[in-house]
């Protein structure tokens, strides 16, 4: 065990707490949104209303809460890695 695997280890350890922590609220806020817009949608079905299937405010607030979750899960996935290296590298 060398200096680099710690290193690696360290690195990548937090990474994956970053991510975590970045990943967490926006995708809180994302399923909650999704369980509203899903909710909004099953009442403008059962009151037989019209369908607009056009961008929405929550939609395009979901998609950024999304693409915030993802990048924080790549930082996450970017420590994994880290962590696979530092076990692979002797």
């Amino acid at each position: 065990m060398g200096v680099l695997n710690v290193v690696l280890w360290l690195a990548g350890v937090a990474l994956i707490v970053v991510g975590y922590v970045r990943a967490r609220a926006p995708w809180s806020r994302y399923r909650m949104l999704k369980a509203q817009d899903e909710n909004v949608a099953r009442y403008q079905r059962w009151r037989g209303g019209v369908q607009d299937d056009g961008k929405t405010g929550a939609s395009v607030a979901m998609e950024v809460l999304r693409r915030q979750a993802q990048y924080a899960g790549l930082i996450a996935i970017a420590g994994f890695v880290l962590v696979f290296l530092g076990f692979l590298i002797r």
